[in-house]
């Protein structure tokens, strides 16, 4: 199964394209769609739904696994991370790669086995599971590689669960 985990945001979106074989993961590709703080915003949008896009067609994945949205103080960062969002979720289902969501605990009880660990276990725990030399730069990447992690960990429940429910035969 290939994924690909995308840290959404509207500066920077992580990205991490995985693929999950046998129990054992080999990493394809990872880094960061970028945008200029001086950018319209409607242009960072659309910079991120094509860079997305082109990423997609590279790699073909099977699945993504995106970071689900939390609440915090600043309703704009949340409104605008949200529509940057929207545009990865967009560029996904149009290119036909389901969508998972996963909150960042989930996130850390998948890669730690500790739902409450800190940033910098996360990102030592991805760096060895993936058996990558050091951690990828900037954290955004980092974070989109741990968020793929979860799913290759979830799928085989999300996999069942459908069977169960009589979607998959």
């Amino acid at each position: 199964m290939k994924i690909i985990g995308i840290d959404p945001g509207y500066a920077i979106v992580g990205y991490g394209v995985v693929e999950y074989r046998s129990n054992r993961f080999t990493t394809l590709d990872y880094g960061a769609i970028t945008t200029p703080a001086g950018m319209p915003f409607e242009q960072r949008l659309l910079t991120i739904y094509e860079d997305l896009t082109q990423i997609l067609t590279i790699h073909r994945p099977d699945a993504m696994s995106v970071e689900k949205l939390f609440f915090n103080s600043n309703q704009k960062t949340v409104i605008d991370v949200a529509q940057a969002r929207g545009a990865i979720v967009l560029a996904a289902t149009k290119m036909g790669v389901p969508v998972y969501e996963y909150t960042p605990l989930q996130v850390k009880q998948s890669v730690v086995g500790y739902g409450r660990a800190i940033k910098a276990q996360v990102m030592e725990m991805t760096k060895r599971l993936l058996n990558l030399k050091e951690i990828p730069k900037p954290d955004d990447t980092a974070d989109a590689l741990a968020i793929a992690i979860c799913h290759a960990h979830a799928a085989p429940s999300l996999i069942n669960e459908k069977i169960i429910k009589g979607m998959l035969k």
